[in-house]
């Protein structure tokens, strides 16, 4: 009798942590655009973006990790990330644009400001590239909570032109700037200024990349962002766009702080599915243009997914 109690307690437990192992074991193929945030809430860590130069020279926006408890300290590591260095941890297509052994003098918080000071060798960045340098910059830091500016300066004298050029700057510097600027004018009227997320493939890996057009076009700039983003046509060869061409924007309100966005069936992929990659091409461009926390997303009028700009790395 006790033989066979043992025997079942074993065989009890046997099977529990089969089934346990099997349910661990098991991959999952739906994803959801809030697994990285669970993952960062577990862990205690934080993800952040900064942006590198591809080999088409444009920035492209890429995670790191940030396990700092001080901004200052983030700060820090967002621009070693940003300085060229041998033991580059990226892909060899993806460049740092700080020249190489350039020093952070100093850096401080005041408000939403971040100041910075390098040394001399910061000026030592190609001409061509100049402009990149400075909105990889300021593009990356205001990526963190609270930097909405970036001052800089070189050895105690304040940057009022982009290094090795006669372009001026203004301090300090905004996401105003521009990145990955491209202009489609007909006109020097009724300019409008929009950012659109596009998709570029780097070793198999998808990444985004944000360009600043300035156009002459008068629509609301979600219409745009559509629109843009569902043509056939892109304007580089290397970038791309993951949305159906047949997609429509059928309905858009602004509630609460809360972006509503009703499109049609295209919003899904073939299997009925809302691919991640597609929330995130649209919240990126979205949140690049309007002054709101919550994007909504509809189809038909049924609420899909809700998009969050803190959440959104």
């Amino acid at each position: 009798m006790l033989k066979t109690k043992a025997l079942r307690k074993i065989l009890v437990a046997t099977a529990s942590l089969f089934i346990i192992m099997t349910i661990y074991l098991i991959p999952t193929t739906e994803k959801t655009i809030n697994t990285n945030f669970e993952f960062e809430y577990i862990t205690n860590l934080a993800n952040s973006s900064i942006y590198l130069l591809d080999s088409n020279k444009h920035l492209v926006k890429t995670k790191i990790l940030l396990d700092n408890d001080d901004l200052i300290l983030d700060i820090k590591s967002v621009i070693n990330n940003l300085t060229l260095n041998s033991n580059s941890k990226f892909s060899d297509k993806l460049q740092a644009l700080i020249p190489l052994n350039t020093k952070l003098n100093e850096v401080r918080v005041e408000e939403d400001t971040v100041y910075l000071d390098f040394s001399k060798e910061f000026l030592t960045v190609k001409e061509e590239l100049s402009s990149k340098l400075i909105e990889s910059i300021v593009y990356s830091l205001t990526e963190l909570d609270d930097i909405n500016k970036v001052y800089i300066s070189v050895n105690g004298t304040p940057l009022d032109s982009y290094p090795n050029t006669d372009k001026k700057l203004t301090l300090p510097l905004s996401r105003d700037i521009g990145i990955n600027k491209e202009y489609c004018l007909t006109s020097l009227n009724d300019i409008t200024k929009v950012v659109i997320y596009y998709n570029e493939n780097i070793d198999n890996d998808l990444f985004y990349v944000p360009v600043t057009k300035y156009i002459n076009d008068d629509k609301e700039k979600i219409d745009i962002i559509v629109e843009e983003l569902t043509t056939s046509y892109i304007y580089e060869d290397n970038l791309q766009s993951i949305l159906n061409e047949n997609l429509v924007l059928t309905d858009k309100e602004i509630v609460d702080g809360v972006f509503i966005l009703d499109f049609n069936d295209y919003l899904f992929d073939g299997d009925s599915k809302l691919k991640e990659e597609v929330l995130y091409t649209l919240s990126y461009s979205v949140f690049a243009n309007y002054d709101i926390n919550v994007i909504n997303f509809k189809v038909n009028g049924e609420s899909v997914s809700n998009v969050k700009r803190s959440d959104l790395l």
